[in-house]
């Protein structure tokens, strides 16, 4: 069921092929999992657009905007709006990675497929259905919805401005679209105390590999395939930050040594930024970090500040 990616970057990890949470993937949603993403009020989905960059975005709704109307379909009431980097994609059918995520009861699954859109919704065709372990989530709620966000505007640059590189430096979480051509695409989470994304160069930005569920879907879409998108939210304001780029495995050991909790680093390079004001409409609390987040050096969550 693994790629030679995955397959590749597991061995190299020296893990077991298959990883410890490869029992738990299937083609099928399980009743537990309709329920849950029944429930779900944000959706995150992963794809390549027509020039063959690759893109995180969001969909957000109230509960009961994503349905199952069978095991191996799901239905969200949502579509990728005006200048995000995903609007239109999926007037044709495309591979497509999605992650629901609960952030008050850190509960996530991940599902890869193929979308296609009718009419105002977007209906998925499941090919890989599994949940993920609740490290590194930290707890948010949501507190309230703004209308007001129905005005947005977009912003297109090709590298991130001062304010990006602070919103960037100073994130607990962030989002990752990766592909690997003709075996699908992936959407998935990361998350670390704030300074754990640091910005190290104009146009470059890193984050540390922490101790996960061992399958490599991410890595292992990288080691075919290097185009990367990134998602970064403003929880508060409801605003977006859409990068697209490169990105590479570093397995040099001893650079990884100097980040705590660190197997490995992963370089991103930017090649695009999309900062979408007023994108979503709703306000999120922040309730706590995981405490399975390693510390983080002072130096790294300040770095993104000097700009």
């Amino acid at each position: 069921m693994f790629h030679p990616g995955e397959r590749a970057v597991q061995r190299r990890a020296g893990v077991t092929i298959g990883g410890h949470g490869s029992a738990g993937v299937g083609t099928v949603i399980p009743p537990v999992a309709a329920e849950f993403l029944n429930l779900q009020r944000m959706l995150v989905i992963a794809a390549a657009v027509d020039d063959g960059t690759v893109w995180a975005s969001v969909l957000t709704g109230p509960p009961g905007f994503i349905t199952t109307p069978d095991d191996r379909t799901i239905v969200a009431d949502r579509l990728p709006g005006a200048g995000d980097p995903l609007a239109g994609r999926f007037t044709t059918e495309a591979d497509i990675g999605m992650l629901a995520i609960e952030q008050a009861s850190r509960r996530r699954m991940r599902v890869n497929g193929r979308a296609h859109t009718d009419g105002d919704r977007l209906w998925i065709h499941t090919e890989q259905v599994y949940s993920n372990c609740p490290k590194y989530i930290q707890t948010r709620t949501v507190m309230e919805t703004d209308a007001r966000t129905a005005n947005t505007s977009t912003y297109v640059t090709r590298e991130p401005t001062p304010a990006h590189r602070r919103w960037i430096s100073s994130a607990d979480t962030f989002f990752v679209a990766t592909l690997a051509a003709g075996l699908g695409a992936d959407a998935s989470h990361r998350g670390g105390n704030p300074g754990f994304v640091t910005m190290t160069g104009d146009r470059r930005l890193t984050w540390p590999d922490y101790t996960g569920n061992s399958m490599y879907m991410t890595l292992g879409n990288l080691e075919l395939d290097p185009r990367c998108g990134l998602l970064f939210l403003d929880w508060e304001n409801g605003h977006t930050l859409h990068l697209t780029g490169r990105a590479r495995t570093d397995w040099d050991q001893d650079r990884a040594a100097a980040t705590p909790g660190a197997h490995r680093l992963i370089d991103f390079d930017i090649d695009q930024v999309v900062h979408i004001t007023g994108a979503l409409p709703e306000r999120w609390s922040f309730g706590g970090y995981s405490r399975f987040n390693p510390a983080v050096k002072l130096e790294s969550h300040l770095a993104g500040k000097e700009s």
